[in-house]
């Protein structure tokens, strides 16, 4: 018989240091990342080389498991998320990045997933970049709708920002 969830405070959520990986918060529920596995890891460290490599010209600000609050009760966790033109000046993001990126692990749930992409793109994030490392499969969400990279390159428009799963994997 599963408990039923342990509600807590915005701000005990905000003063809490969590061991191991950051968490979110879901409408008073703190709710654990998957993360950890090298496939993971490897794929996150390739994606923050990649766009720092393009911040002096695209100016792209890359930040890896930054926290964004996305509704007033609402705190994500992505395992990037990428700011054209300056980087914001809080702590805590509250104004939508360009980009989101979730790398998959085997732990993740497709409505989990689906919940945290609907969740960005009601707080206003234009593009979102769902990989699965050990496939390697890559999707991009937008407003209007879904896809996977047909390609295998995960793309954004104005500006167009790249990046070949192939090479990400390698």
């Amino acid at each position: 018989m599963r408990r039923p969830p342990v509600l807590v405070p915005v701000e005990e959520y905000l003063r809490t240091s969590f061991e191991g990986p950051d968490r979110e918060y879901v409408d008073g529920v703190v709710v654990e990342r998957h993360v950890g596995e090298k496939s993971h890891s490897r794929m996150q460290r390739k994606l923050v080389a990649l766009f720092a490599q393009m911040e002096p010209t695209a100016r792209t600000y890359c930040f890896p498991e930054q926290r964004l609050q996305v509704a007033p009760t609402r705190f994500r966790v992505p395992d990037l998320c990428v700011y054209l033109e300056r980087e914001p000046e809080e702590e805590i993001f509250t104004t939508p990045p360009f980009l989101v990126v979730e790398i998959l692990s085997p732990c993740d749930r497709h409505s989990e997933v689906m919940e945290k992409i609907s969740d960005y793109l009601r707080f206003g994030v234009p593009w979102i970049w769902v990989i699965d490392p050990r496939a390697p499969r890559g999707w991009i969400y937008t407003a209007d709708g879904g896809r996977e990279a047909p390609d295998g390159i995960l793309r954004t428009e104005n500006p167009t920002l790249a990046a070949p799963l192939a090479e990400l994997v390698a």
